[in-house]
């Protein structure tokens, strides 16, 4: 929720619910966001554009609220600039109680719905009538000419405050268009055409669990959350808490395995959910999920696997997340709820808009929620939490390589190294990472490693065929021994002895100390 819509909302009679109810502190933060967003973005637009229909309500010199459909053809609701939206009002029933509201009280709010992906805008403003005679330029820009239907004046809304729902409850919803794109009625083939040449839906992938996209949303700017369910609607195989599905991603015209952590409560059968964060300097899965992951699209995946279990325990659980690292903490954080077991969870991020799933785990898990957006100076100070922990305390934290370095260096201060557990969610090169040249030995091979680029990548450049699974040092698939060299450990799936004694190393992550390495490849 945005600072705006916070300081129309948040009357003291709805702050005195919040405390006795638990969510005062969780809510506090949105009064004091730097973000008002009381103005009209890119992201609103698109999404305004491609609406035919809305829910307004208005107030009535009674104090009684008025609550309306209003429809039209898609896009009929027009954005004229960042602070005002405005629409043809076309001849209804000829109550005119909006039109009465209105004329009165300007105070207006929208609720925008997309069903199909469970997004919804909430627009407030305040806003006037227009009629031709008045402003005919204005009501020229909100005519829509190809729609068939008496315009008998303009609502001009100066917006105030708007921001996007949690997608909590709202059931999918299709247009019998919408249905027509996600299941293309077939013409029947000819009698002799090969049944083989039929046309069918898109699948990708090989693994033995086919499961469907049935729901795509927008979590932020730049975080999409995709349902997955099963075609013919069975119950999916059981996961636990911090398991992933391998899915299938087109890239370069072929298809290559990539990790995403399953978010959705693990109590779930009917569906996974998984949130991919669009990256513009990745390696390019998370752009073509986003590009290529349409309704309807059919995926055979792997089976789930799970290498960053919870604990079966009932010690108090503390729970870390950075970014997209919020998607198995989230899962834990379900399971630990339904066990009835003390938690607390710590999210940091950019900023409050960039934090997928927020509201959802503010109405969820209320006061045992921490947030720490940094555009607002709030950081997350992990030696003084770390300090006050309860001597029991089991750690699982999620997140990029800087927030995990410092928590693996904080904890091994502090000598509480062995109560984490951390699960990575990339491979980034960190500033200080310089070129490398590594040896493969069985293949008498030398391959020049980028300061920019993980080993694993490099061989796999090189035409080198290393095994690998998650790319990011949490399964240790890639481990592969080391005969010469010093590596620098960055993963969390190998053991001190393995690195040790063995000469281990997952080249997903880790690198040297030295300038040259010799691998057993």
């Amino acid at each position: 929720m945005s600072r705006a819509f916070a300081d129309i909302a948040f009357t003291p009679s709805v702050k005195e619910a919040q405390q006795r109810h638990g969510s005062r502190e969780a809510n506090r933060a949105f009064e004091l966001a730097e973000d008002a967003r009381d103005s009209i973005g890119e992201r609103e637009a698109e999404f305004i554009a491609e609406r035919d229909s809305f829910y307004q309500a208005t107030v009535s010199e009674s104090g009684w609220p008025y609550v309306q459909h209003r429809g039209g053809p898609a896009g009929f609701l027009k954005v004229l600039d960042a602070k005002t939206i405005g629409f043809a009002d076309f001849r209804g029933n000829r109550q005119y109680l909006s039109v009465g509201n209105l004329g009165a009280d300007g105070r207006i709010s929208l609720i925008l719905m997309d069903y199909p992906n469970r997004r919804r805008l909430k627009i407030w403003g305040r806003a006037r009538i227009v009629h031709e005679g008045e402003d005919a330029a204005v009501i020229a820009r909100l005519e829509v000419p190809e729609y068939r239907a008496r315009v008998e004046r303009g609502i001009v809304i100066e917006v105030e405050a708007c921001d996007w729902n949690c997608p909590q409850h709202i059931t999918p919803r299709y247009t019998e268009a919408e249905i027509e794109r996600i299941a293309p009625k077939r013409t029947p083939p000819a009698e002799d055409t090969p049944r083989a040449a039929d046309t069918e839906a898109a699948v990708w992938g090989e693994g033995p669990l086919e499961l469907v996209v049935a729901g795509v949303r927008q979590l932020t700017a730049r975080v999409r959350a995709y349902e997955l369910r099963h075609p013919q609607g069975e119950a999916l195989p059981a996961v636990a808490a911090g398991a992933h599905l391998r899915v299938p991603v087109r890239l370069g015209g072929k298809i290559e395995l990539r990790h995403y952590s399953i978010s959705s409560d693990p109590a779930r059968r009917d569906a996974y959910e998984i949130a991919v964060l669009r990256e513009e300097s990745g390696r390019g899965a998370s752009k073509a999920v986003h590009a290529g992951f349409e309704l309807g699209l059919r995926l055979r995946c792997e089976l789930p696997r799970n290498d960053f279990a919870l604990g079966e325990d009932t010690r108090p659980a503390i729970l870390i997340a950075g970014g997209i690292g919020i998607t198995p903490i989230k899962a834990m954080a379900h399971t630990l709820a339904r066990r009835g077991q003390p938690f607390q969870i710590h999210y940091a991020g950019r900023g409050l808009r960039e934090l997928p799933f927020l509201q959802a785990l503010q109405t969820q898990f209320g006061e045992r929620l921490s947030l720490y957006p940094a555009d607002q100076g709030v950081r997350l100070d992990l030696r003084r939490l770390l300090s006050n922990l309860a001597t029991d305390a089991q750690i699982y934290a999620c997140g990029p390589a800087r927030l995990i370095d410092e928590l693996n260096i904080v904890a091994a201060t502090l000598g509480i190294g062995e109560q984490v557990r951390i699960e990575r969610f990339d491979a980034a090169a960190r500033p200080d990472d310089r070129a490398i040249e590594v040896e493969l030995r069985r293949s008498e091979r030398r391959i020049r490693v980028a300061g920019t680029q993980t080993i694993l990548d490099a061989l796999l450049s090189a035409g080198v065929n290393a095994p690998s699974d998650c790319r990011a040092g949490n399964c240790g698939t890639c481990a592969v021994k080391v005969l010469d060299g010093v590596p620098d450990h960055r993963d969390n799936a190998l053991s001190a002895a393995e690195k040790e004694r063995a000469a281990l190393m997952c080249i997903c992550v880790s690198r040297a100390h030295s300038e040259h390495l010799a691998l057993d490849l």
